[in-house]
């Protein structure tokens, strides 16, 4: 039994970690956000609604200043304020800020958020794992790999979260009638918006695809959809 001790250990400490960052998400969110009710969003949310069979689209402002989106665990949608200043300022479009509100959704229909959360358990698994064997044989430089491998890890799978719920808002889009232009335009604006060349950048945003993929990931989409 003894031996199985540092195991059992870890786990406990992983579930732990685990529900403290969700408590602390929720409870960060819960105090910073407030119900979107923006008079050039509010038609948005009601296509999207209808696209999809529902009722109009529920999301939230976020308080902080970053340009971002963000699907919460437990399937909130949010803009932060500093994209809300971005459309009052006509940097971005109404039509644009649909299709961030889109592919969040996309987040939330393919279970990406939830799952996240457990990708950050197994995240820290593996730091912890890789710290503990490498900082045997390469002390002070042991640690420093093993987190450039849990992240390398974590921003692989959080690239293809991306390309999937790129792909369900594109077919949202257009079948709200708002067509796939404005999340294009938008992607081509992220590096203005964020930072110079992500120098800067929000993390939500560090593990992000190129915008190119992101773009020509659309485009083929497209000429699939209508070849088909």
């Amino acid at each position: 039994m003894m031996k199985f001790l540092p195991l059992i250990l870890l786990g406990l400490y992983l579930v732990a970690m685990w529900f403290f960052s969700a408590w602390r998400l929720k409870k960060d969110l819960n105090e910073k956000a407030t119900p979107l009710r923006h008079p050039r969003l509010t038609p948005m949310l009601k296509r999207l609604g209808d696209a999809m069979d529902l009722p109009p689209i529920q999301a939230h402002v976020y308080e902080v200043e970053p340009v971002n989106g963000l699907a919460a665990p437990d399937g909130r949608i949010f803009l932060t304020r500093g994209f809300i200043r971005k459309l009052d300022a006509c940097e971005v479009t109404a039509e644009e800020m649909a299709s961030v509100i889109a592919h969040e959704l996309g987040h939330v229909s393919l279970g990406h958020s939830r799952r996240r959360m457990i990708d950050f358990a197994g995240q820290n698994a593996i730091r912890l794992a890789l710290a503990g064997v490498l900082g045997r044989f390469l002390p002070g430089i042991g640690t420093w790999i093993a987190n450039a491998v849990a992240t390398a890890v974590a921003a692989r799978l959080s690239r293809q979260d991306e390309f999937e719920a790129d792909r369900f808002a594109s077919a949202l889009m257009i079948k709200a009638g708002l067509g796939t232009d404005p999340q294009k335009s938008l992607f081509r604006k992220l590096d203005k918006l964020t930072g110079s060349a992500g120098a800067g950048a929000p993390a939500w945003f560090l593990s992000h695809p190129p915008t190119a993929r992101r773009i020509a990931a659309i485009e083929a989409h497209e000429a699939r959809w209508r070849d088909g």
